[in-house]
């Protein structure tokens, strides 16, 4: 028997013919799915590169649809984000820097504040001058630690600790602080709540990470 005769055997039982469509259909999905598990293996590591938890500002421009992903600024893979907690690491120290740049125009801000209340108003120009650039420093030094790149892991801790400690105390604060501003110029006594609860607050956020 020839080749072709075994050829034509093949071609006209159906049998044969269903067995060979089987054969390379499977083949055709097999690889459909190889391509699906390797893509979907590929998110997952692209994935695993950011945390599962992240603050709104973060995932804004951080996260995997994030506007530095969009713009290929900053693509999702090991070496970028390598690059991204170096960033953060320096733009959290700034942050904790400007800190207490803050903090001592807070301080500022009270004693000459004090002033005013009773009755002395020859420091009131300086007083605005320290009040603008206290909320210039406050509002930058925020900027840092909001929109820095995420870390690696952001594991949610069990009970209370320092670390969430100083976010709750940041919530007033960062409150507080644009408050003072609103009623700077509209309402004294709320403008000295504000500041008093402002600078009480962001003291105490920075305590709860030092001691």
């Amino acid at each position: 028997m020839n080749l072709m005769n075994i050829f034509k055997k093949i071609i006209i039982n159906p049998f044969s013919v269903l067995i060979i469509f089987l054969f390379f259909s499977t083949s055709v999905f097999s690889q459909d799915d190889l391509f699906q598990i390797l893509d979907e293996e590929s998110e997952k590591s692209k994935t695993e590169l950011l945390p599962k938890r992240m603050i709104f500002t973060q995932r804004i421009l951080w996260g995997e649809k994030g506007l530095m992903r969009k713009i290929k600024w900053s693509p999702l893979n090991i070496e970028q984000r390598e690059k991204e907690l170096r960033i953060r690491r320096k733009m959290l120290k700034a942050h904790q820097a400007i800190g207490f740049v803050t903090l001592a125009g807070f301080i500022a801000q009270g004693i000459i504040g004090v002033q005013l209340y009773n009755g002395n108003y020859s420091n009131y120009k300086f007083h605005k001058t320290v009040g603008h650039l206290t909320s210039i420093s406050y509002f930058t030094g925020a900027s840092l630690s909001l929109f820095s790149p995420p870390p690696l892991i952001n594991k949610k801790i069990k009970g209370f600790s320092s670390a969430k400690a100083h976010k709750y105390l940041a919530t007033v604060h960062f409150s507080s602080m644009v408050m003072t501003n609103i009623f700077s110029n509209s309402n004294r006594k709320l403008h000295k709540l504000s500041a008093y609860t402002a600078f009480g607050s962001y003291a105490a956020a920075i305590l709860v990470f030092k001691f």
